[in-house]
């Protein structure tokens, strides 16, 4: 059963950080209002479940990549991002771009949407679709302040360092390998549809 963030067994009508789906292994480990730290060894809010080492995830140790994503993935929210079909609008932007590209506009999204101390509209500032590094950043919980405090131990109200952005930056790349293993280094020339007759 689904546990929205309204406590309901309601399957919600879009995914959000407090939804949960404990019966199927997808949890929520966002910390409740009244306490300043994440839920208790890494601990479902819901049932209680325990998935996730705080410690070793609050490392942000590239090594271990593997566990990061893992750990990621037993979240409901994260989960969802993981595995969603990528939009046309998110595909046809990734192409176009190319590997390279996207690492630069990664970077500068890291800066630009989480790096401030206080970043404006925190908490809505990444969209839900139409680039794939919005689904990444989802993905590997940099799409805002709450979620990488809690998440990657990173606390609110001070900028993000360059080391920081730099392992944000190599988790969304590695997002996007996996997601999109064909893509090229290099942009591919796709000729833009005209407005109105299709995502463009």
């Amino acid at each position: 059963m689904i546990i929205n963030s309204t406590g309901q067994g309601l399957p919600p009508l879009k995914v959000s950080c407090t939804d949960a789906d404990c019966d199927h292994g997808l949890h929520c480990f966002k910390f409740l209002k009244r306490r300043s730290v994440p839920m208790a060894e890494g601990s479902c809010r819901y049932c209680g479940t325990k998935l996730v080492n705080w410690v070793r995830l609050h490392a942000r140790a590239l090594t271990d990549v593997v566990n990061t994503f893992s750990s990621l993935e037993t979240e409901l929210i994260r989960h969802h991002f993981w595995h969603k079909p990528i939009d046309e609008k998110a595909d046809l932007h990734a192409r176009r771009k190319g590997m390279l590209n996207l690492r630069e506009a990664a970077s500068r999204r890291i800066h630009a949407s989480v790096g401030p101390a206080n970043p404006t509209l925190d908490g809505r500032q990444t969209p839900m679709q139409g680039n794939i590094l919005f689904l990444a950043q989802h993905a590997t919980a940099s799409c805002c302040r709450t979620c990488m405090e809690y998440w990657h131990a990173i606390p609110k109200g001070r900028e993000l360092t360059n080391a920081e952005v730099a392992y944000f930056t190599e988790l969304i790349m590695l997002y996007v390998a996996r997601r999109m293993p064909h893509l090229p280094d290099g942009p591919e020339k796709i000729p833009r549809r005209r407005r109105g007759t299709s995502q463009d």
